[in-house]
């Protein structure tokens, strides 16, 4: 997601740095909206070459691939309107395959060199660019033939260099697209059964959208491996979790939730090493790798089967014909650019032909990169050993790319040695300097537009933010920027207290989160008009001041432990400092990891508070449960409110759960697996158990209640417990104690809970739950009596019997009841009508 920044700003930075007339080029870390850019591109089906005059639109996003932006096309060659797809006016996205934060760009690089033992050749090889533009467009056919349209793979019209970040590029389809939607689903059991492939009832299976994009992700991924694209697959793999945003919805097709989906994403970022997958579907992928002979994957693709394919769909293809040959030079270049041991270790031997696409590879990549000027790469052409000796210098961490860099770019060169030469350029180049780290710190939303030119204008000042630009985003503000500073502690500390007692603030907060819900597409216009009309209903208000209070409880648990933390510390002086702080660390720590915190005690106990104070259960019958656990505890409320305003509490937890899962790296991206998955489970689960529980109400009514089973349940529960007592005294001659026989207590514990609520028929559902805890604490009095006689010859361990007995029923009591709830909730269905 783009940070927000002043676009003005950042040009007249710009300005700064053109205007010390440094002998280097600027480091360009991303483009600007407005930004206007002139490339040559090389279209994929003519390969025809030309100008184009283009206009960011707006900057969407990056990742470990690339750096994606919106673009209009201004002009097209020597006055062209239209040129294979791309046509003067229109919008297209254009993505460069460097991406725009450093670390992430350090990140890949390094997991792709640990792969393939070089650079990463879809930033500087114009061979693999273009061999991965070209798969794209017979996959995209090869679609039309599956699924009956082309468009349900994005077009790609061309490939571009890109002299300013220094990396190859491309040109294609703009899609007016979304991820999914977080859709409400009461019966998330049968959803369950339908991804397990199973027997469902049609009429009641909900999340068809959901539906709809796992079944065309399978289908697609089928699709990419009769083609030969295993690796290409690789992006819409389901199980890998982060798959999911590479295929969009397209927006015209809104209300049909089976059409329109698009898969947008072919270029991979990360390699797939075999000592480090990423997610769990990574681990299948490399066994399935290997057994194919692909020790290291990531854009890999069988040549030989794609012309299988061609071949058995002739027709579809005539007019592709031409790029296959394409693809098989682009693909022999692009494979033979790097040494790749796990795929060209016995070639490195012998093959000239390797050693010289290399070289050649390693001179246009430079280039590209700027590491290299024209005129030092025509002479590394002509000379083999000078070539050869910086690719061997590449290979150096770090300084290898720096020393191509100074003895291979003139002005890099001139500009250092100026820089030693001249007090004056040395001046001029540390105020370009500050003017380039000022913008990038502004992009980034580090500082704000009085800063970036305060910091472009001082040495000091730059230098005290250089120690905070090493800590996230949040931090560096909150240390450095006054207003933000205490924009952030009214944030957390006032707010929610004014919000609590203000109904018009309230209120106000809502209908922002609205606007923010509408653009991310997490509710539909007509359930934001629903919910604006119901905002003066008092239960409305109600819930909103619950909230509020919810939001009041956020810092507590994080102070608390603070607190907590350094009393600990300065309450003992005699411990080494190192040590005590330590402890203290782990005390913050462990209050992020425990269920039920200061903060959740506080919610719950409110939530208690209104149920004693308004008489009132039925209104509070989850939130009352849910409020007392850290984390799950937020989206109580919005649980809470279901079945009185749906549309209110579906937006409501999508909102708190889904981002809290943003805040996790990779997974956390909005659109994947984890959003809906936590989605599901903190909003549609609950909303099944709740239909369920009725129904199988509905159902006991029909049978006669039975009390007096609990009884022969709890005897013979005790009864097994005696067994594995018995065999334990034969083996040990000792009491045993729970922990010793803990998998025997919870097994035991199992099967008292079920039985006793499995056999209890008619019974209503709360006298069903004192059964349940009656007969586990029958169950521990009966296997005490047992013990005890099996020890009644051992007066000195009666004592520790008893002791053991009173644990027993107390265990017995809470693990029975649990085990019977979760036998209501997950294993009795009344019978299918």
């Amino acid at each position: 997601m783009a940070t927000e920044y002043s676009v003005q700003t950042c040009k007249k930075l710009e300005k700064k740095f053109d205007d010390a007339h440094l002998l280097r080029k600027m480091r360009y870390g991303r483009y600007d909206e407005g930004d206007e850019l002139f490339y040559k591109i090389k279209t994929i089906k003519n390969a025809i070459e030309t100008d184009i005059h283009l206009k960011i639109d707006k900057f969407v996003g990056g990742g470990f691939a690339g750096q994606v932006y919106r673009v209009k096309i201004l002009k097209i060659g020597n006055g062209n309107n239209q040129l294979e797809g791309l046509e003067v006016g229109k919008l297209y996205a254009m993505k460069i395959l460097i991406p725009p934060s450093g670390f992430s760009k350090f990140f890949r690089n390094v997991i792709y060199w640990l792969g393939f033992q070089g650079p990463f050749q879809l930033q500087v090889n114009p061979a693999a660019s273009r061999a991965g533009a070209i798969w794209q467009k017979f996959i995209r056919r090869a679609a039309k033939i599956k699924f009956g349209s082309e468009s349900s793979v994005v077009d790609i019209y061309a490939t571009l260099i890109d002299e300013n970040l220094g990396s190859c590029g491309e040109i294609s389809e703009w899609i007016e697209g979304r991820t999914w939607q977080l859709e409400v689903d009461d019966h998330m059991d049968e959803l369950k059964k339908w991804i397990k492939g199973k027997k469902v009832n049609e009429s009641v299976l909900g999340s068809p959208e959901y539906r709809s994009k796992r079944v065309f992700m399978k289908e697609f991924v089928q699709l990419l491996h009769e083609l030969g694209g295993y690796e290409f697959a690789r992006q819409y793999e389901w199980s890998t979790c982060k798959s999911q945003p590479n295929c969009l919805k397209r927006i015209e097709t809104e209300n049909e939730p089976e059409k329109g989906l698009v898969a947008v994403d072919f270029r991979a970022g990360l390699a797939l090493l075999p000592f480090l997958p990423m997610s769990p579907g990574d681990i299948i992928l490399i066994g399935k790798g290997l057994l194919r002979g692909s020790l290291v994957q990531f854009d890999r693709g069988s040549i030989s089967k794609l012309e299988k394919y061609i071949s058995a769909h002739q027709q579809e293809f005539s007019d592709l014909m031409p790029l296959l040959e394409e693809l098989k030079i682009n693909e022999d270049i692009y494979r033979n650019s790097v040494p790749d041991i796990t795929h060209n270790f016995f070639k490195l031997f012998y093959s000239k032909k390797l050693w010289k696409t290399m070289l050649s590879s390693s001179r246009k990549g430079w280039k590209i990169q700027n590491l290299t000027d024209r005129n030092f790469s025509e002479k590394l052409e002509k000379n083999f050993f000078l070539n050869f000796l910086f690719f061997l210098i590449s290979f150096i961490p770090i300084l290898g790319k720096a020393s191509i860099k100074f003895l291979g770019n003139g002005n890099f060169r001139k500009h250092y040695f100026k820089m030693l030469s001249s007090w004056k350029y040395l001046k001029a180049s540390v105020r370009g300097n500050l003017a380039e780290r000022a913008i990038i710190w502004h992009r980034a939303g580090r500082i704000n537009e009085n800063s970036a030119e305060n910091i472009s204008n001082s040495v000091i000042k730059f230098i005290l933010h250089l120690p905070f630009s090493l800590l996230p985003v949040g931090l560096h503000k909150f240390f450095t920027n006054k207003e933000y500073f205490k924009d952030r502690l009214f944030f957390i500390f006032v707010r929610p207290i004014k919000l609590y007692f203000d109904a018009k603030m309230r209120e106000e907060w809502l209908l922002e989160m609205l606007e923010e819900g509408k653009k991310k597409h997490m509710l539909s216009e007509d359930d934001a008009q629903t919910i604006r009309s119901q905002l003066k209903e008092p239960f409305i208000q109600k819930y909103l001041k619950s909230l509020a209070v919810h939001v009041c409880t956020l810092p507590v648990t994080q102070v608390a432990s603070v607190l907590i933390a350094l009393i600990y510390v300065f309450t003992h002086p005699e411990m080494p400092r190192a040590q005590a702080w330590g402890i203290g660390v782990g005390i913050i720590a462990l209050f992020q990891i425990i269920p039920i915190s200061p903060g959740s005690l506080v919610r719950g106990l409110y939530v208690l508070y209104l149920v004693i104070k308004e008489r009132d259960f039925k209104n509070y019958n989850i939130a009352v449960f849910l409020g007392f656990f850290k984390y799950v505890g937020y989206l109580a409320f919005p649980i809470q409110m279901t079945y009185r305003y749906p549309a209110l509490a579906r937006f409501m937890a999508g909102h708190w759960a889904t981002e809290a899962v943003h805040i996790i790296p990779v997974f956390g991206e909005r659109g994947a697996l984890l959003e809906h998955w936590v989605f599901r489970l903190f909003y549609n689960w609950p909303l099944t158990t709740r239909r369920r529980m009725k129904e199988i109400a509905e159902y006991r009514k029909t049978l006669k209640p039975r009390y007096w089973h609990i009884i022969p349940v709890s005897i013979l529960t005790a009864l097994i417990l005696g067994f594995v007592d018995y065999f334990y005294l034969e083996k040990t001659g000792n009491v045993p104690v729970m922990k010793s026989i803990w998998w025997a207590i919870l097994a035991t514990s199992f099967l008292n809970g079920f039985f006793t609520t499995f056999a209890a028929g008619g019974t209503p559902l709360g006298k069903r739950v004192i059964l349940t805890a009656v007969s586990g604490i029958l169950v521990g009095i009966f296997s005490t009596i047992i013990t005890f006689f099996f020890f009644s010859e051992n007066d000195p361990q009666i004592g520790k019997m008893l002791v053991e007995g009173i644990w027993r029923i107390f265990v017995f009591g809470i693990f029975s009841t649990i085990f019977g709830l979760i036998t209501e909730i997950k294993l009795i269905s009344p019978p299918q009508k």
